[in-house]
């Protein structure tokens, strides 16, 4: 009998931790619920905003999720902080990690960012003759990692960093097709 007070006693108290909390829990769901409705709402209108405008739809839709996952990251992290949870280790934690992970994905970023540049800026479009570092065709796909090239019958993929450290020459005429 004695254990079953003890248990309806300890049960209680645990209803009226639960019950007292209830509202900084709400609170907390409420902050992070907000965060991910700004940030679809956010993504939208950069995506809507940047239609009207010339921008290639790669990069739109880039910066609009880029902008939904820091909103969302930042959501999390005021959330926690709410829940008097002590985020400046964390904070320091995601720089470190970021830190690293770009210095582990140089190459790799430093062609995204490359790509990024060429789409928006748009130095070489579709069907124009250019020769960089050497390869020579004509450009048949422009993405973010790479450019491709086409010539006599072969596909060139040039990373897009390459664009950049080496000149381009572009505008000039193809060569005539050597008859087979």
């Amino acid at each position: 009998m004695e254990q079953i007070a003890a248990f309806q006693g300890l049960a209680e108290i645990t209803l009226r931790r639960v019950a007292s909390g209830l509202p900084q829990i709400a609170t907390r769901v409420l902050v992070f619920l907000v965060f991910c409705l700004g940030s679809m709402v956010l993504g939208k209108a950069i995506v809507r905003f940047t239609t009207r405008s010339d921008s290639s739809r790669y990069v739109v839709k880039l910066a609009a999720r880029a902008t939904q996952i820091a909103v969302l990251i930042l959501g999390v992290l005021t959330g926690l902080g709410t829940m008097g949870l002590d985020v400046s280790a964390l904070v320091a934690g995601l720089g470190l990690t970021g830190f690293a992970l770009g210095f582990a994905l140089r190459d790799v970023l430093s062609n995204l960012l490359s790509g990024l540049l060429i789409l928006f800026y748009q130095p070489l479009r579709h069907d124009d003759y250019v020769v960089v570092a050497g390869f020579e065709g004509i450009v048949t796909e422009i993405d973010l990692r790479y450019t491709t090239l086409q010539k006599d019958g072969r596909e060139i993929l040039i990373p897009n960093s390459l664009l950049f450290t080496n000149g381009l020459m572009k505008g000039m005429e193809a060569p005539p097709k050597q008859p087979t």
